[in-house]
């Protein structure tokens, strides 16, 4: 009868053993599953949407490039813009770059070819321009980027679009794999843990014990990508020094709200804000106060618009201000008197008296412009004929004195 009661006990202990060594083997397996899983989340797809966000950037800054050369007379500024035009081009080949570097599908693969096969369309018609210009056939030049680099430019830029929407749909399906070998682990882990529990109490309560402390580990890992993942999308579309909006939401917005306005017909305008000699507050005070100055102007282009309109910044000391549900261009003209107004007012930066003025070139949908590209330049060709109207007042006044 002891005999029998031993082997009955050395059985159910072996069986012990078995399970959890069994329950122990599955942790393992589905937490590295869900590891790698989490993996190809955080470091894969996350990484590629970035570099196609660096990618389309970039090729927005290249198109602008090639549109404020078209705009400028003064051949210095026309060769800083030629600048910015490789620059921009060299940031469009090293994002592609390190988006090739992380390896492709079948599928992107071929994705991916598309769109070199459109990105050397784009240049090879983008140096057809900046090549027209230099032989000072401006007209010629301007056709050209109208008639066949805009359309391109518009196809890459929905390709990326397209293949970013790919990448955070597969994201969404890999937290779904991720959410879903989290459950069959906890549920795997619970039956063998009852299973254990019948034949020793006190193993299996610290078998479930133990369970649970993986689990909240699992959670708090979770809590970390979402955390992380909301920082990105922040990062990639907030200007960190001003937390306004940058250039791709900017456009994003204005895109929706163009679409908004041709469906139910109203208008929209943008307000362009170029700071009036900001480059001298830089030079003579230091980078610390032009920050401050930069985050002040954000601050009062804010308070005075209302909630339901955008305020962006493009770079620099460039804003621009998105304005809905306004039919009038006076109404437009008196929203750029009121920020006109809130920037003037005195303001101290670091003990020192700074006055802030601007430049504020206006554009309003479908009266200037049918399309995004189209309202921007517009308003900042306006912005830049105000400028050079002051410019000439303040020279004028200078020879007076």
């Amino acid at each position: 009868m002891l005999r029998g009661l031993a082997l009955n006990t050395r059985i159910a202990f072996t069986t012990l053993i078995a399970l959890i060594c069994g329950l122990l083997i599955n942790s393992l397996y589905q937490l590295h599953e869900l590891g790698t899983q989490i993996e190809v989340v955080v470091e894969r797809h996350n990484k590629k949407i970035d570099f196609i966000t660096q990618t389309q950037v970039a090729a927005h800054l290249r198109t602008d490039s090639l549109f404020r050369m078209a705009l400028t007379e003064d051949p210095f500024e026309r060769d800083a813009y030629f600048m910015e035009f490789n620059r921009a081009g060299f940031l469009v080949g090293s994002g592609r770059n390190a988006l090739r570097s992380l390896g492709f599908t079948a599928t992107e693969q071929g994705e991916f070819d598309e769109q070199t096969r459109l990105v050397t369309e784009i240049q090879s018609v983008q140096e057809r321009v900046v090549d027209l210009f230099n032989a000072d056939r401006e007209a010629e030049a301007r056709q050209l980027l109208v008639q066949e680099s805009i359309p391109l430019q518009e196809a890459f830029n929905h390709h990326l679009a397209s293949l970013r929407s790919a990448y955070q749909r597969a994201n969404m399906a890999a937290q779904q794999r991720a959410q879903t070998t989290y459950q069959r682990a906890l549920f795997l882990t619970l039956v063998f843990g009852l299973t254990a529990l019948g034949l020793a109490a006190l193993i299996a309560w610290r078998t479930l014990h133990r369970n649970r402390l993986k689990s909240e580990q699992i959670h708090q890992h979770l809590q970390a990508l979402e955390y992380s993942r909301s920082a990105l999308r922040e990062e990639a579309t907030h200007d960190p020094l001003t937390g306004l909006a940058n250039r791709r939401l900017f456009y994003d917005r204005l895109q929706q709200a163009i679409l908004h306005a041709n469906r139910y017909g109203s208008k929209l305008g943008i307000l362009y804000v170029d700071l009036d000699r900001f480059k001298e507050i830089n030079d003579t005070h230091g980078h610390h106060v032009g920050d401050a100055v930069l985050t002040e102007v954000a601050r009062r282009l804010t308070a005075s618009v209302r909630d339901s309109d955008s305020v962006a910044r493009l770079g620099g000391d460039e804003f621009v201000v998105l304005l809905t549900e306004l039919q009038a261009r006076e109404d437009y003209l008196a929203v750029a008197e009121k920020i006109e107004q809130a920037l003037n007012t005195g303001t101290q930066f670091y003990g020192l008296d700074i006055d802030i003025t601007a430049s504020i070139g206006e554009a309003i949908y479908p009266d200037d412009g049918a399309d995004e590209d189209a309202l921007v330049r517009a308003a900042d060709t306006a912005m830049y004929r105000i400028k050079a109207t002051r410019t000439g007042e303040r020279r004028r006044a200078t020879r007076d004195e």
